[in-house]
């Protein structure tokens, strides 16, 4: 797959500030230090740094969750998928197993017949064809590949020609600006919960200087923004679900959380403090 322009520009950044990616990063911050740019642009320029090297694997939705239909589905079984699971307004459609993808049928081909009665029409006669990409694809390749074919989604498929998984041009996206809330996203709670008697729950996105406002903390970082940014820059990783860690007097407890980020905390008091 031909990397494109996106590829190249990532190069041409990295060359014209700094020799690595280590080098270009210290520009950002400093930059960031000396208000030239905002937090959010810092984000995504880090996020941009590392865009080339990130995999499609690990922004793709698995083949074990994805939503798809086989290629005897009526009109009528799409429309209830995309409306009941809340699925891609693109649905994937298989011959017996997800490694065969035969085609992709988009939501709003389904209107014309719905408004016609013909519900129990197949779905064989509105299907579209697949975009398929290569598993080790990186990002700034998938991105370049939606953009030359027009695509906004592609079936990820393995070695073998077997299907890996799903990935959307809105996936890619949210790895350089965050992530992209619609009008048919669940509403999130408040993005800093006060549960009382000191206890907070909070999403990981809020920024530090925020939290340490809200819940009295002393948290400081030059190199990230956000609380889950700062819980997963002390542990060397991405924590997982229930574990916990100790600032300031408080306990920070991971409630949610993905191979990518920290989305939910708890923070109390630690007892007898």
């Amino acid at each position: 797959m031909d990397e494109g322009s996106d590829s190249r520009f990532t190069n041409i950044f990295k060359k014209i500030f700094g020799s690595n990616g280590q080098h270009l990063e210290e520009h950002i911050l400093d930059a960031k230090a000396d208000g030239e740019i905002e937090s959010d642009e810092v984000s995504m320029l880090l996020n941009i740094l590392d865009f080339d090297e990130k995999n499609v694997t690990e922004i793709m939705v698995p083949r074990t969750d994805m939503e798809c239909a086989d290629e005897n589905a009526t009109v009528q079984d799409i429309a209830d998928i995309i409306v009941s699971q809340g699925a891609h307004s693109r649905i994937p459609i298989y011959r017996e197993t997800r490694d065969h993808i035969l085609g992709v049928v988009h939501a709003k081909d389904l209107l014309r017949p719905l408004l016609e009665g013909q519900d129990d029409m197949s779905i064989i006669d509105l299907m579209r064809p697949a975009f398929f990409i290569p598993e080790e694809s990186k990002l700034d390749a998938v991105l370049s590949a939606f953009k030359k074919e027009k695509q906004h989604m592609a079936i990820v498929q393995d070695n073998f020609g077997g299907t890996s998984g799903i990935v959307t041009m809105e996936d890619v996206l949210e790895e350089i600006v965050g992530e992209i809330a619609d009008e048919y996203d669940e509403e999130r709670p408040e993005e800093i919960q006060n549960m009382g008697d000191g206890i907070y729950i909070v999403s990981g996105r809020v920024p530090l200087d925020e939290i340490c406002e809200k819940c009295r903390l002393d948290l400081d970082s030059p190199d990230v923004d956000s609380i889950g940014g700062y819980i997963a820059a002390m542990a060397g990783r991405i924590p997982n679900q229930n574990e916990f860690f100790t600032f300031d007097s408080k306990r920070f407890t991971i409630l949610e959380a993905d191979e990518r980020q920290i989305w939910s905390i708890r923070v109390e008091p630690l007892e007898g403090v």
